[in-house]
């Protein structure tokens, strides 16, 4: 058997430079979410940059078998290792090749060799299946679990995702797509090509920021670290294909958009955004409505919400999960 190697990225640029290699990896683990690929996490780390790179890579040959996107904060709680997407990124893990699943040993022992001594390292929002919850746990360490987030999920009771979705729900879907029908032509278009992203942002951030400042809020998309984040990455995620991004118009007015992603068999509601003046045609729930229909015709078995125990979760017979926190402390010597 080939030995592994396994290094520290300790630098922006080597971070970036492992993408291709990183793409291969992410592509080799089904289990991985979208928010797991560098097309989303680098341009994190480009936007946010909260302290110093610390990734780890375990290498077989050329080949990258092992990743844990990371980074080395100091703070009130101490020095930590926190994965790379902490914040804006629902679901979070460490990448581990199936086909060499001895990598994971020799990830969490490298951990200890880190470029500056940490206290803590944090394994955030583990999603079930997540390759994060297998890790072992570094030498000389303790582990401390906890459930972290509810992420309600729609399930394919056998029917499909439409069946799956209660029959109350469906009734007032079918309303709110008449109303929308008496108000003017009703379509809904799918940005396609990393070159219509632009145009798209611009709709989502309009009515997003519209939706939050009815309630007296921002919305996330009021932080120009995070449109900056979405300006850089969306256009490479719609050109790998796992973006799922939706545009609904009431004859040339542009009401509602929806931010979402598509990978094997889960479907990732992750942003909307619509009109309140707009608000009687219930253009989130026709969204919402299409984008689980269209999961289920390309073949996904799970529709998830996200972070969030929002009550209109429920309504579309979604079922609370939640993701795992796991901590590693170094014990006292």
């Amino acid at each position: 058997m080939t030995a592994l190697r396994a290094e520290w990225l300790t630098t922006a640029a080597a971070l970036s430079q492992l993408a291709p290699h990183w793409r291969a990896l992410f592509g080799r683990c089904p289990a991985a979410t979208p928010f797991q690929s560098p097309d989303w996490l680098v341009p994190w780390w480009d936007a946010f940059q909260p302290g110093e790179p610390a990734s780890i890579a375990v290498w077989r040959d050329e080949t990258l078998v092992a990743l844990w996107p990371g980074y080395l904060e100091d703070g009130s709680r101490g020095r930590r290792l926190l994965p790379l997407g902490i914040g804006i990124s629902d679901y979070l893990d460490v990448l581990i090749d199936p086909i060499c699943p001895h990598a994971a040993a020799l990830l969490a022992e490298t951990a200890l060799a880190a470029p500056a001594p940490w206290q803590r390292w944090e394994l955030e929002d583990l999603v079930e299946g997540a390759a994060g919850l297998e890790l072992p746990v570094p030498p000389g360490c303790i582990e401390e679990r906890a459930m972290q987030a509810c992420a309600p999920v729609l399930a394919d009771g056998g029917d499909g995702l439409t069946a799956a979705v209660p029959s109350g729900k469906r009734r007032k879907l079918r309303m709110a797509q008449h109303r929308a029908l008496r108000s003017g032509a009703v379509t809904i278009e799918q940005t396609e090509g990393g070159a219509a992203a632009g145009a798209f942002l611009s709709e989502l951030q309009r009515l997003h920021g519209a939706r939050w400042r009815k309630d007296g809020e921002d919305g996330v998309l009021a932080d120009e670290r995070v449109r900056a984040f979405q300006a850089e990455a969306l256009p490479s995620i719609v050109d790998a294909g796992s973006a799922r991004l939706y545009l609904l118009r009431i004859d040339d007015r542009v009401i509602a958009a929806y931010h979402g992603f598509l990978r094997g068999a889960r479907a990732y509601a992750y942003l909307i955004g619509y009109d309140p003046d707009a608000a009687y045609e219930s253009p989130g729930t026709i969204l919402i409505g299409h984008a689980i229909a269209e999961a289920e015709r390309e073949g996904a078995r799970e529709f998830h919400f996200l972070r969030g125990e929002e009550a209109y979760k429920a309504t579309w017979g979604a079922v609370a999960r939640w993701t795992t926190r796991r901590s590693f402390r170094r014990a006292e010597p």
